[in-house]
């Protein structure tokens, strides 16, 4: 029976798995593998949410082992170290609990066919101090180790007998930058409703900083001047065209020497594949990402794919696919047609991607954004509640790709119930 790896279970990974699973796992044409880090799956574009608390990773994340067992594929956890192409084999680190115990060996696990889905996790361009003194949202594992340390942050404001505000510094201003700032916002106000009746928005300072001419970089003028209003309206102060050099304990220090304070510092400026990736053998470009051909094997190995954020995959204009769960998405249905493809040897098909728009969530006040497609004959600019509802539209799209339509309908129910039964916010 034919071994098909796919390595990181983010958007594209957990939707490949699950249709290889139900399309030649359950016939028992192959076997599906899926390995991952971490024992849950969360939809990336939410993680700012699980930062603030807005989100609970133990409500609405997904066991990968439990859907494993309902779609016809199989999971390991563990991180992967090493590939050998000749050997068609790939190397999982030992496997170790929070004590440093040995769970598990190394483990070499052998493929016929690999797909690596890994990710991306946060560029920090070698900037003195950063992975030292800030925070980041690579993982959900980090993004809760955020929320607590804010919790924290609040609970201290609450205590204080003054009028001290939480000071929170977040370099990158694309869409995690921004969508977190507005965030910040929402959650400082409901504390009120769970007994802090000391804290609201006004004892919260948002500094977002981007070294580029404007915030959203990747989108349109039109959306990023929108989205940059808004979070001025919050309160927000936007610093546009401001390079960090360093992070120090006390804050960031910027390129003309002054230093921006701040008790929590996040950075979301930029994104690489992780640095093991640029040791497997495959091509990869400036900021580790795999090279890979128009059906998105990789340029050293037919039997080797690359999907998502760490794949460098070069569109017509010369531009890479950007890094989008959009992208991860229609990557994943192209390779598993050409894995179906391969088995009945037919000719591979070549990857085309469509740019959909682009949305931004500025939490319960805002959404802004574009949609693109051949009713509006190129892009049409949406805000309010509109934005809102194709935004959340998108999420259901991929509970949809992952559960089936049945099972995605009763989690929505269940979740919306969940949202009048429970907190809004987590509150440990």
């Amino acid at each position: 029976m034919k071994k098909i790896l796919v390595v990181g279970g983010g958007a594209g990974g957990l939707e490949l798995v699950t249709k290889l699973g139900h399309k030649l796992g359950k016939s028992q044409q192959a076997e599906i593998t899926l390995i991952d880090r971490s024992h849950t799956h969360i939809w990336k574009p939410l993680l700012h949410e699980v930062a603030t608390g807005s989100l609970d990773i133990n409500n609405d994340g997904l066991n990968y082992r439990a859907h494993a067992a309902k779609h016809y594929y199989h999971f390991q956890l563990g991180t992967m170290v090493a590939m050998d192409a000749e050997q068609k084999t790939i190397t999982l680190a030992a496997l170790q609990d929070e004590e440093g115990t040995e769970v598990l060996p190394q483990r070499t696990l052998s493929y016929d066919t690999l797909v690596l889905a890994i990710g991306s996790i946060s560029n920090d361009f070698g900037t003195e101090g950063v992975a030292e003194h800030c925070y980041f949202l690579d993982s959900h594992q980090q993004a809760e180790r955020f929320q607590q340390a804010l919790l924290n942050q609040f609970l201290k404001r609450q205590q204080a007998d003054d009028d001290s505000t939480l000071d929170v510094a977040i370099v990158g201003g694309g869409a995690t930058g921004v969508e977190l700032s507005a965030e910040l916002y929402h959650v400082a106000d409901l504390l009120k409703v769970y007994g802090m009746s000391g804290m609201s928005a006004k004892r919260l300072k948002v500094e977002l900083i981007e070294a580029g001419p404007r915030i959203l970089p990747a989108l349109p003028d039109r959306i990023a001047l929108s989205a940059r209003k808004e979070l001025q309206h919050l309160g927000v102060s936007v610093l546009e065209s401001t390079r960090i050099v360093r992070a120090e304990k006390e804050g960031f220090v910027t390129a003309d020497d002054a230093l921006i304070k701040a008790d929590l510092m996040i950075w979301a400026a930029g994104v690489k594949a992780a640095d093991f990736v640029a040791e497997l053998g495959c091509e990869v470009n400036r900021n580790n990402q795999i090279l890979v051909r128009p059906t998105l094997q990789t340029k050293a190995f037919d039997n080797v794919y690359a999907i998502g954020d760490c794949c460098a995959c070069l569109q017509e204009d010369g531009r890479f696919v950007p890094p989008r769960a959009q992208s991860a998405h229609q990557m994943a249905s192209l390779v598993f047609k050409n894995i179906q493809a391969t088995f009945r040897g037919e000719k591979l098909q070549q990857f085309h991607y469509k740019d959909h728009g682009s949305l931004v969530n500025l939490s319960r006040y805002s959404t802004v954004g574009s949609l693109m497609g051949n009713l509006t004959g190129g892009s049409m600019f949406i805000e309010g509640r509109l934005a809102r509802l194709v935004y959340i539209s998108l999420y259901r799209l991929h509970m949809i790709a992952i559960h089936g339509w049945s099972k995605a309908i009763l989690l929505m129910i269940v979740r919306r119930i969940g949202k009048v039964l429970k907190p809004k916010m987590k509150l440990h």
